[in-house]
């Protein structure tokens, strides 16, 4: 004889289960290409982790990595009353090798993420359909995050099963490879909980070796001091002098750590839902990028999360592309820039037109030079050898 204990508790498992499967179900109808759940105990590594992470400094200036620390190695801090956490992920990956663009040095290389629509957007407004139509069906509360809250995404994402975290720190599947957007929603429904997917990259370092700056010292360690996505994206200031031939012309992010996985190889079809890339940000020329004022600039990335870091920022980069590139025709736009009202711009003009001007014109140019007083203005004339 069943006990009424049992049927309660059966109960309750076909709950979980129905509940589960609605969410794979409207996973699949949102474009998403894998679905699976975790518990909010599942990453208890992460506290300490994180902790060594931001005691190395190895997040650099994103002091809000510091300031959310309890919130983001746990997420029963972030919200107390979670019991199961639903992570999303969306293929991205590109039709071709993006690190072709690399030997091109006229054109402006753009991390293949940052091509099309902000993916905030894209992955936070499917999530918010999903997390209303299961709110209604379980009767339980719900909170949707994508990478703008304190939510350690990746690991949550290998206890959930989605992939593990490779030796670039980044999410690998075995059907997507390394090329997934991640979403999380968290919610105080009891589901039924997904195996941790297992560390598949083995003996294998490419991701490693294929760094032009050497960000990882260790591996699954990120040095994002020395990340071309980071000093593209996050940092503000001058990039150091160091870095600035190894950026190439990559002028937001970088995609050689993810291109090089071998895992990509394997990886499924790209959902039909999946944004594909303007083709005005597959290969935009150097040129053309250096001529954007502030609201030009703003038009032409319109929905793009390269319109996030800001006019200035992004010329610097461009600036850092020109320098490398050789062209001499860009020597008139980059004096141009020697004068622009961001001492950032300004700086950055000095270091691409020294890299493009024979000495004897560069000395010319340099007696004809502004008054200036930004001291990181000033210390690129000193290094330019005008100071």
């Amino acid at each position: 004889m069943i006990s009424d204990d049992n049927r309660e508790a059966e109960k309750a498992l076909r709950r979980r289960e129905k509940l589960t499967a609605f969410l794979h179900a409207e996973a699949k109808s949102q474009g998403f290409d894998l679905c699976r759940v975790t518990g909010p105990d599942s990453i208890p590594r992460a506290p300490e982790r994180l902790e060594v992470f931001l005691a190395e400094g190895h997040h650099g200036t994103m002091d809000w990595m510091a300031e959310t620390r309890l919130r983001r190695a746990d997420p029963k801090v972030l919200w107390s009353e979670v019991r199961s956490i639903i992570m999303f992920g969306l293929n991205y990956g590109p039709d071709e090798d993006p690190r072709g663009i690399l030997d091109r040095p006229d054109k402006a290389a753009i991390s293949v993420y940052a091509r099309n629509r902000d993916y905030h957007d894209l992955i936070k407004g499917r999530l918010k359909e999903i997390a209303t139509r299961f709110a209604a069906r379980a009767g339980e509360d719900v909170k949707v995050f994508v990478d703008t809250a304190p939510v350690m995404e990746k690991p949550l994402a290998e206890a959930a099963g989605l992939g593990w975290q490779g030796k670039h720190t980044n999410l690998v599947s075995r059907t997507h490879g390394s090329w997934l957007f991640l979403g999380s929603l968290f919610t105080t429904a009891e589901l039924i909980m997904d195996e941790p997917e297992t560390d598949h990259c083995g003996s294998c370092r490419a991701c490693l070796d294929a760094c032009p700056t050497a960000a990882f010292p260790a591996p699954y360690r990120l040095d994002a001091r020395r990340c071309i996505s980071y000093l593209t994206i996050e940092h503000k200031g001058p990039i150091a002098p160091e870095f600035r031939p190894l950026i190439g012309n990559r002028v937001y992010g970088c995609d050689d750590c993810l291109a090089a996985c071998p895992w990509n190889k394997f990886a499924a079809s790209a959902s039909e839902m999946k944004l594909k890339a303007r083709e005005d940000l597959k290969e935009p020329s150097i040129a053309f990028l250096l001529t954007l004022d502030d609201a030009t600039f703003r038009t032409f990335f319109s929905g793009s999360p390269v319109k996030r870091i800001g006019r200035d920022r992004f010329i610097r980069n461009v600036l850092i592309a020109a320098g490398n590139s050789g062209d001499a025709s860009l020597i008139a736009r980059c004096r141009e820039l020697s004068g622009d009202p961001s001492p950032v711009v300004r700086g950055m003009a000095i270091w691409a037109l020294r890299r493009l001007m024979p000495d004897g014109d560069f000395a010319r140019f340099a007696q004809t030079r502004r008054i200036e007083e930004d001291p990181d203005v000033l210390e690129e004339w000193r290094l330019a050898g005008a100071g």
